[in-house]
């Protein structure tokens, strides 16, 4: 397996040489990256709990350097978030993470990685969002010089940018409002900054339940990455000058929903796939704009990541299941670095909080796999992993280290993100034909026909984003604005 020179460091806590200078890391002098090849280049080398390129935050936590560590997320039981519950909702958070950290050290968890992920009201009101890091970090910290955990704290602020129509995207109260709590959590204790942004979505929200590709692709390969690029730079500076980590982003809001509305049998399985493949593009802008990961969880296209920018993800699956269900339970682990349950709240079980169950969880999958790589056998059990899930969804079998590293291929060879995700899409409905046609992956009469409508829409989309508004302009004009992406040249 190929490796960087060293580990990207943060929070204090490098002690290893880095791939990059940490004054650069750090400063936010660094010139936007453009990944032309990539990282991981064979199937055999994309595997769980190695990354070309480790990163070591927080307390001491090594990720993507040989283990797969759990990342445990928690939130609240339903409830009004406001002054007269703070107290309770503190109490809440402290309570849930203590249990955790108990079963953790019962456990001898070899690493954990926590994530506060903001409800709304928590990046609304900074102050709230940054009490709770404080007081989550603190903890962290307690058990870490107790018994040396390695830890650190993922914090996920909230995209609140949607609240008008069309949505602002770069200015006004409720951006100002992210920024503040960005600010504010990375001074308070964060170790890693991700959020799950939006822009685009005001768009591909409508297309996508239309089932139409002209404007799923101009969502995705125009107005995302136009997006991404500006809000990354910001979260990248932010990071840099509390010397944290920016981790990444996630195409949740696109991907995901669409394999929702698959199992709620509202979508075809491979109009989702192949939206999962081209919404990797817009994710990949993260990392150009400085972020080294890890991933976020519920960001599936983590895979594709990991090949193009050899980062350490994180990913999510059957663990997962109290959060939500999918196609891709087992498949998710074949390249994870941070084992995920997405999230969960503070019910009762019968076993116990809710909590401390799905970190149980996590713990004995996460020794499974590092059992595997101990015994070097982490190529046997991450195949496992993938032909169980890859022939029963179209969505798991854009998810095989092949499939994986063919899309990655395509999307480095082109240099724009618009053409990328072009690409993307057409690669990927290639591959899905090819697959069901060898018999390795069942698609039923009314999937096969949409992937014969998408072929041909693809044929009919045009090679620039200007071409592409002129047509999409009458049916969606109204839903965004083109000077909230800096992108009125287009027009």
């Amino acid at each position: 397996m190929g490796r960087a020179p060293g580990k990207v460091g943060c929070g204090g806590y490098n002690t290893m040489r880095n791939e990059l200078p940490m004054t650069e890391l750090l400063t936010g002098t660094l010139e936007p990256r453009s990944f032309d090849e990539l990282a991981v280049a064979q199937p055999a080398d994309l595997v769980f709990g190695r990354a070309p390129r480790p990163v070591r935050c927080g307390l001491a936590l090594e990720l993507g350097a040989g283990h797969v560590v759990p990342e445990i997320n928690f939130t609240l039981p339903p409830m009004l978030i406001e002054s007269g519950t703070w107290a309770r909702v503190q109490e809440i958070y402290a309570g849930i993470l203590d249990g955790i950290l108990r079963r953790a050290r019962e456990l001898a968890l070899p690493g954990l990685m926590v994530e506060f992920e903001h409800l709304p009201p928590m990046t609304a009101e900074p102050a709230w969002g940054a009490a709770l890091t404080e007081l989550l970090k603190s903890r962290l910290v307690q058990a870490h010089a107790q018994w040396q955990l390695p830890c650190a704290l993922r914090v996920t602020v909230v995209d609140l940018r949607d609240a008008t129509r069309p949505p602002v995207r770069r200015s006004g109260p409720p951006w100002e409002q992210m920024l503040e709590s960005f600010q504010q959590c990375a001074a308070r204790g964060a170790d890693v900054l991700s959020i799950e942004s939006t822009g685009g979505k005001e768009l591909h929200d409508v297309a996508l339940t239309r089932g139409d590709l002209a404007g799923i692709v101009f969502a995705l390969g125009v107005l995302a990455p136009a997006d991404m690029a500006w809000l990354w730079d910001r979260i990248t500076e932010v990071a840099r000058g509390h010397a944290i980590i920016a981790a990444g982003d996630t195409a949740c809001g696109f991907a995901n929903t669409a394999m929702q509305l698959v199992g709620q049998k509202m979508l075809p399985d491979v109009l989702a796939a192949v939206v999962r493949a081209m919404a990797s593009v817009r994710s990949l802008v993260a990392y150009e704009r400085g972020a080294v990961g890890p991933s976020k969880d519920c960001a599936y296209e983590g895979p594709i990541l990991k090949a193009i920018t050899g980062c350490p993800i994180s990913m999510e699956g059957r663990s997962a299941t109290c959060a939500h269900l999918s196609p891709i339970g087992n498949i998710a682990g074949a390249a994870a670095d941070l084992w995920s349950n997405e999230s969960v709240p503070d019910v009762r079980l019968l076993s116990g909080p809710a909590p401390i169950a799905s970190l149980e969880s996590l713990a004995y999958d996460c020794r499974l796999f590092n059992a595997a790589l101990g015994r070097n056998h982490e190529i046997e059990l991450r195949d496992l992993h993938v032909e169980s899930d890859a022939r029963w969804s179209a969505q798991a079998a854009l998810m095989t280290p092949e499939a994986t590293l063919a899309l990655a291929e395509v999307i480095v060879a082109e240099r724009t993100p618009y053409r990328r995700t072009l690409a993307a899409g057409r690669v990927a409905v290639r591959w899905l034909d090819e697959a069901h046609v060898a018999g390795a992956l069942t698609l039923a009469g009314r999937e096969r026909s949409w992937l014969d409508r998408l072929r041909a829409a693809f044929d009919e989309l045009p090679e620039e984003p200007a071409a592409l508004f002129g047509r999409i302009k009458a049916r969606y004009g109204e839903l965004f604005d083109l000077k909230a992406y800096d992108l009125e040249y287009i027009a």
